[in-house]
């Protein structure tokens, strides 16, 4: 009869562990509260109020289903190991590791959550694209970014809502901003802000040269900011017809919206509305949302010069490349973590890359205190 013991032991202590980066003792305080709330009769008279708490209430509940159901599956392989040895019964080796490979799976998924460790990591986001060196293939590899965190969100179940899309001269695009809806979305995407490096034979080029291009991507957490004011006068304001990538469902009016703040250089558009007032509204909700996290950020950046620490990479720095020609490799240049793989990447296998990201961060982190 094999012997658990250490298997037992060793997954206890991570269950342990898992218990205490959840908090559970104050989950299970929190979600008694978040359950009397969820019965008031007048819940949904504040409807954005209702949306935040039953969220809050769902994530709960899960975080502790998941804890609950580990913690019994190990106890029972750890009840049945007991009698197995005792009984010297061979036979019930395959339930015992069963259920271990269960919690093991399970602990390792709950693991990632210990990474998200900043005060916005669990929020919606909002990314942008722009094209930058490389001409039309610049523009060429901004759509394909977008069709990539789009195949991304698809994957996860992630709501992916597209704001605005500014067409290239000839081909793909200039820029895109979309919402990406889900927890851990901003914790996930933090990964992907910085400038993304394509290399490989231009299909514009009738040479058929290789070509390098790049194409920057920024993300903002979807927060509240009602201590945030902007003062109109800082605000320029653009109109556009509404498009799709491609030049779909173009309209015939300038009802899309692009906010500029001129203070900061920070850029919030709309266009899912067929009113230009309503996308007004919209964009500005979303600039609003930037500009504290940018005020947040530079809040964090001083008290880091404060404390004599290194600057992290920033968002203008190239942090991936994706070559296709001469030969076929993705490669983060932050973490060293890559994939052969270009052609699933680029259809939204990326979590690889996010996981070695937070787990770089993390680790970034702990020699920098």
């Amino acid at each position: 009869m094999r012997d658990f013991t250490d298997d037992v032991r060793d997954l206890r202590r991570r269950l342990g562990e898992a218990e205490s980066y959840l908090r559970v003792g104050d989950l299970r305080s929190r979600l008694s509260e978040l359950e009397a709330e969820m019965g008031r009769p007048d819940l949904w008279d504040d409807a954005d109020q209702a949306k935040a708490l039953t969220a809050e209430y769902a994530n709960a509940r899960d975080d502790l289903a998941t804890y609950d159901g580990l913690a019994a599956t190990l106890d029972d392989a750890g009840v049945l190991h007991e009698m197995a040895r005792e009984e010297d019964d061979e036979s019930q080796e395959p339930d015992i590791e069963a259920g271990l490979r269960t919690v093991t799976k399970g602990l390792d998924a709950l693991d990632l959550r210990s990474l998200f460790t900043g005060p916005h990591d669990e929020a919606d986001c909002i990314v942008q694209i722009n094209a930058k060196d490389g001409g039309v293939d610049a523009q060429d590899w901004s759509e394909m970014l977008l069709r990539m965190y789009e195949r991304w969100a698809e994957r996860r179940r992630f709501g992916f809502g597209v704001d605005a899309v500014s067409e290239g001269t000839e081909a793909g695009i200039l820029s895109a901003e979309f919402t990406l809806s889900g927890r851990y979305a901003y914790g996930l995407m933090t990964s992907e802000r910085g400038t993304h490096r394509l290399v490989r034979i231009s299909p514009f080029d009738n040479q058929g040269r290789r070509q390098t291009s790049f194409a920057a991507v920024q993300v903002w957490p979807v927060m509240d900011a009602p201590d945030v004011e902007i003062d109109d006068a800082d605000i320029r304001m653009e109109v556009f017809r509404a498009s799709g990538a491609g030049g779909q469902h173009v309209n015939k009016t300038s009802s899309a919206v692009r906010l500029i703040h001129e203070p900061s250089g920070l850029v919030a558009s709309s266009q899912e509305e067929r009113s230009q007032l309503q996308n007004r509204e919209k964009a500005m909700g979303r600039l609003r949302a930037m500009v504290a996290a940018k005020v947040e950020e530079e809040r964090a950046a001083e008290l880091d010069a404060i404390g004599g620490k290194q600057a992290q990479v920033g968002w203008g720095s190239q942090i991936r490349s994706y070559v296709v020609q001469p030969y076929q490799m993705v490669k983060d240049l932050r973490t060293e973590h890559e994939s052969g793989n270009v052609t699933a990447v680029l259809d939204g296998d990326l979590d690889e890359f996010m996981e070695a990201y937070l787990r770089w961060r993390r680790a970034t982190a702990t020699a920098d205190a």
